[in-house]
């Protein structure tokens, strides 16, 4: 049976992480700080999370996504005894509304969430005017963990991993790609799941369910164009610029096949898909992408970033990507995406960020002074759940059925990962690949010296590919 947190205890927060190189510095982040307030926190790959999720003690577990193929394990989760706080991951860079709600909320997931982070203001609203919102889902502005690391205060975490890049790339220009919805991994994660019937009507993939059809067919269809011009610019650049390294550095979901070709080609096209982007990011010239969140932490880092829009649609690259676009120069050809590197390669100052720009990032991201985003959602929690407040108590039957529910779904879980072929397994270990005890606490040790905190900070391991952090 659940039992409510004990008197003076706090919760446990369990912390998924699905993408390693995008999410665990930020989450790490968040673990040391609610472990210094006395939470107890348990972070880890989140397929092994969900593998584990029956036996671990009952606490907060912190959801970044509320869609509909999640609805069946938030339903276990909270069956189980633990309350769910969510952040939605998409929500920096979203597409229009209406089509927002219908891709990334469910009205059946979201019934389970106690309360929301927001990124900012945009966030909030965005949320606040969907129509199936829950009556009791409290929201709160508080900014996001991985803002926290994109603040000049945190930079000094990547300084190591800067100087190695830069020793051994030298200068580079780097490209980010995010054409996953046509290019994915696995081929269901991409929009529409690939058929031989040309009868059939296209099924959709992970990327598309719950997105219109026509609106879905649309971002396909673009988004294949801009892929092809990326393939084309790619050694356009390298022509221009001799001497100077290209990295291409595709999203964690996509497949690499396209872009190692294309390298094998081209002796100073570099394909590099390691680590957080960040570090890439400060130790490049100027990033080159069209539509990817990465703008946004390039702005936020002076980080020069120019938007390659050759193939433009206002519906997407506008209402849709708009927000890193804006915060970015933008160029519509080769030759001005050619001028424009030459002027920052050169050194010719940047301009600085005018007050739109500003307004925008400040609507998009909170917390970008002050107290970092991390303690502000433990401010919350503190209110919410500290000194000793119970979280909800099931019933032992409740609680039995879920809990043998968990296992099953773990072990089914297990055995499609051990398909032959391409399959999730291979897709797990390319998007959390194995880090030991060691590793994380380095990296939570890094954070405690530029923070001059942290000092009480353990790490453990709790399980295969699961960590617990503690004071």
């Amino acid at each position: 049976m659940g039992k409510s947190a004990a008197k003076g205890v706090l919760p446990t927060l369990i912390i998924p992480v699905e993408s390693q190189v995008r999410e665990l510095d930020a989450k790490l982040l968040l673990s040391c700080c609610a472990a210094e307030r006395g939470y107890p926190v348990i972070i880890g790959s989140r397929a092994f999370v969900h593998f584990e999720v029956g036996g671990m003690p009952q606490g907060l577990y912190v959801a970044k996504s509320m869609r509909s193929m999640s609805s069946l394990m938030f339903s276990l989760i909270r069956k189980l005894g633990h309350e769910i706080i969510a952040w939605e991951e998409e929500a920096l860079v979203h597409p229009p509304p209406e089509v927002f709600y219908s891709l990334r909320l469910s009205p059946q997931t979201m019934r389970h969430v106690s309360r929301l982070f927001a990124w900012g203001r945009d966030n909030e609203v965005l949320m606040q005017q969907y129509p199936e919102l829950p009556d009791d889902l409290q929201i709160h502005v508080t900014g996001n963990p991985r803002g926290d690391m994109l603040r000049p205060e945190l930079r000094p975490y990547f300084s190591d991993k800067v100087d190695s890049i830069r020793s051994q790339y030298g200068d580079f220009i780097l490209i980010n790609t995010n054409f996953t919805d046509v290019n994915p991994y696995l081929p269901t994660i991409g929009l529409f799941e690939p058929s031989d019937d040309l009868h059939k009507p296209p099924r959709m993939g992970q990327a598309g369910k719950g997105m219109p059809l026509e609106f879905a067919t649309g971002l396909a269809a673009h988004k294949e164009a801009i892929l092809a011009d990326f393939l084309t610019m790619i050694p356009a650049l390298e022509q221009a610029f001799p001497g100077m390294k290209i990295i291409v550095r595709p999203h964690p979901s996509e497949n690499l096949k396209r872009y190692a070709d294309l390298a094998a080609k081209h002796a100073n096209v570099i394909v590099v898909q390691e680590g957080n982007v960040l570090p890439w990011l400060l130790a490049s010239k100027a990033l080159v992408h069209n539509g990817c969140t990465t703008a946004v932490e390039a702005y936020a880092m002076d980080v020069p970033a120019i938007a390659y829009l050759e193939t433009l649609n206002e519906v997407y690259d506008y209402d849709f990507q708009g927000t890193p676009n804006h915060l970015s120069q933008q160029c519509f050809d080769l030759d001005a995406l050619i001028s424009a590197l030459r002027d920052i390669l050169a050194g010719k100052p940047l301009p600085a960020h005018d007050s739109q720009r500003e307004e925008l990032m400040g609507t998009h991201l909170q917390a970008r002074k002050g107290a970092l985003a991390c303690e502000r959602i433990l401010d919350v929690l503190d209110t919410h759940y500290g000194e000793g407040r119970s979280l909800a108590v099931t019933s032992a039957v409740s609680h039995a059925q879920a809990r043998a529910l968990s296992w099953i779904k773990a072990m089914l879980t297990r055995l499609n990962m051990q398909r032959p072929g391409l399959n999730r397994a291979a897709y797990h270990d390319h998007r959390f690949p194995r880090i030991s005890v060691q590793e994380v606490v380095d990296r939570t040790q890094r954070m405690g010296r530029i923070l001059q905190r942290f000092d009480s900070i353990r790490v453990e391991q709790y399980s295969e590919h699961i960590f617990h952090i503690k004071a």
